[in-house]
C-alpha cells in the first residue's frame, strides 16, 4: 500500500516508520490514522521487522494533536464512535503489537500524538519535547486511551492535574515522571532509540512477544497477569528460540535466533 502521510525506512532489522505532515504539525486526521494502522499492522507480520521506532517529521512536533476540524460538528453517538474506532484501529493495536514498538517523541506530542506516544511499549524524548493532554479546554476529554494509559505512567495524582489543567510538561518533567526512559538532545533522538532497538533485535522475537503479552495483561481488567505469565512462560518452552537459546547458553556461545 502506498502512503501520502506516512513514511517508512528500514535498516537492521528496525522500522523507522514516520509521520509525513509537518506543516499539520503532523496532527492526526483519520486518513493518517488508517494509514498507520495498515503500516503497523504490515511491519508486524513481516520476519525481518524485530522492532519499530515511530516519530514524527521536522524538528517541532512528534505528532501535535488530532486534526479537530473533521469532528467539531459530531454528536454524541458519532464521538462515541470516533474514540472506539481509534481505539481499536490503532492505539490498542499499538500497545498490543508483538513487534516492539519504541516512540521518538521529537518535539509536540499533545492530545492524541501523547496518546499515540503512550500506545508504544517505551518512549524517548528530544530535549525540546513538550507533552500534554489539553482536551479539556476544547470541552471533551482524551479519547484514545489517555486518561488510562496517562494514569498508569504516573500516577492518578498526577494523570488528574495533567488533564485536568491541560498543563504540558517539559521532556525533563516527563523523564521525573516515568513518562519517558530517556532525554537526549534533538538530533541524537533517533540515533539513541536505534541503539536500544538494536539490543532489542538481537533477543528473541518470540518471547520478547510472550513478555509484551504478560506485562500488558496485569493492566486489563478482568486478567491476571501472573497466569498469563505463567502461559506465556510455558509457550516458550515449545519455540525454536528456546532450543536455541538454551543450547547456545550450555555451549557457551551467543544465541543466533531465526
Amino acid at each position: 500500500m502506498s502512503y501520502n502521510n506516512i513514511l517508512i525506512e528500514t535498516e537492521e532489522n528496525i522500522a523507522i516508520l514516520i509521520i509525513n505532515r509537518p506543516n499539520q504539525l503532523n496532527a492526526l486526521n483519520s486518513e493518517t490514522i488508517a494509514e498507520l494502522s495498515d503500516a503497523f499492522e504490515s511491519l508486524n507480520a513481516d520476519k525481518n521487522v524485530k522492532a519499530i521506532i515511530i516519530t514524527g517529521s521536522g524538528t517541532k512536533a512528534f505528532v501535535a494533536g488530532a486534526d479537530i476540524k473533521e469532528f467539531y460538528e459530531f454528536n454524541v453517538l458519532q464521538g462515541k464512535e470516533l474514540a472506539a474506532n481509534g481505539h481499536k484501529s490503532l492505539f490498542n493495536l499499538v500497545q498490543n503489537l508483538t513487534t516492539p514498538v519504541i516512540g521518538a517523541v521529537n518535539g509536540f506530542a499533545l492530545g492524541g500524538g501523547l496518546e499515540l506516544a503512550m500506545s508504544c511499549h517505551f518512549r524517548l524524548a528530544s530535549d525540546n519535547a513538550k507533552l500534554g493532554l489539553p482536551e479539556v479546554t476544547l470541552g471533551v476529554i482524551p479519547g484514545y486511551g489517555g486518561t488510562q494509559r496517562l494514569a498508569q505512567l504516573v500516577g492518578k495524582g498526577r494523570a488528574m492535574e495533567m488533564i485536568m489543567s491541560a498543563k504540558m510538561i517539559s521532556a525533563d518533567e516527563a523523564l521525573s515522571f516515568g513518562l519517558v526512559n530517556y532525554v537526549t538532545p534533538q538530533e541524537e533522538l533517533l540515533a539513541e532509540c536505534k541503539k536500544i532497538a538494536l539490543k532489542i533485535v538481537k533477543n528473541s522475537s518470540t518471547a520478547i512477544a510472550s513478555a509484551i503479552n504478560a506485562i500488558n495483561a496485569g493492566y486489563m481488567d478482568g486478567i491476571n497477569g501472573f497466569e498469563t505469565e505463567i502461559e506465556e512462560f510455558g509457550k516458550c518452552f515449545g519455540t525454536e528460540d528456546f532450543k536455541e537459546g538454551t543450547t547456545a547458553f550450555i555451549e557457551k556461545r551467543k544465541a543466533n535466533f531465526k
